[in-house]
């Protein structure tokens, strides 16, 4: 079984255990790769466990989503920032992808009248220090300290998800499964998943060196912060809450 995920603390957290065989689970090679790869992936069917941006997984005929494993904010989200003093006109922004669910959001909030321009997410800082873009989508450990880089908050994402929905998770990432495989196998990886992620949360020290060696960034702090937003208990199942936030999430207006 081939299974592809993000090299981003909250991934390797939960699939850490697994991984490196601390608990049990299917046999099975792990890949990383950045989300919008990972989307483009799974749009071709290349792996047969694949974690998937939210809004990525609701269009994958082929695949289903798993009730495990999944990145919900409860607190934090997406967040759009400019340089300071920001420009007048935010008129070019930088996207982690135009597939992820951040974009989407983005789409919703603000409408059509921005050109995105696509970006993997670590390198979107620096676009906006460099005047590049007029502003930037940032996501993962980044949305959590932009203010550390000398970035000026414009839009928090998250914030905007509470009021549009009335106070459900933001679902930003699930774990998607080839249909071809039986409900067993399927079974079986949410069970590991569960395994996996209960072991790291009793036994920190196993898993971080392997969250460290992958981290974009690699200060304790930020690290756990970046985990307790996105690794919570709708990793261990979404629930009612991550089911109702993904059928608002697929209402949304997405068109350029």
């Amino acid at each position: 079984m081939n299974v592809a995920i993000s090299p981003c603390p909250n991934d390797t957290w939960i699939f850490g255990s697994w991984i490196l065989g601390r608990v049990p689970g299917p046999a099975a090679r792990f890949f990383w790769h950045d989300v919008q790869e990972l989307n483009e992936r799974a749009a071709q069917g290349c792996f047969d466990v694949i974690k998937v941006s939210a809004a990525a997984a609701l269009g994958l005929a082929e695949y289903h989503i798993l009730s495990c494993g999944g990145a919900f904010g409860l607190e934090h989200g997406p967040k759009l920032v400019t340089r300071t003093p920001p420009p007048k006109h935010l008129q070019r922004i930088a996207v982690p992808g135009l597939a992820t669910t951040a974009y989407r959001l983005l789409r919703a909030a603000l409408g059509p009248e921005f050109e995105a321009v696509p970006t993997i997410f670590h390198a979107i800082p620096e676009m906006v220090q460099t005047g590049a873009v007029d502003a930037g989508l940032v996501i993962h450990e980044t949305a959590l300290i932009y203010a550390r880089l000398g970035l000026t908050l414009a839009l928090d994402l998250g914030q905007w998800w509470r009021e549009v929905s009335h106070g459900l998770p933001i679902p930003l990432g699930v774990i998607a499964m080839d249909r071809k495989h039986p409900p067993e196998a399927r079974a079986a990886v949410e069970d590991a998943i569960r395994k996996s992620l209960t072991f790291a949360r009793s036994h920190p020290e196993a898993v971080m060196p392997l969250v460290r060696s992958l981290a974009q960034e690699l200060d304790a702090p930020t690290l756990a912060n970046h985990i307790a937003a996105y690794a919570n208990d709708l990793s261990l199942d979404m629930g009612e809450a991550g089911r109702a936030a993904l059928t608002l999430l697929g209402h949304l207006g997405t068109s350029p």
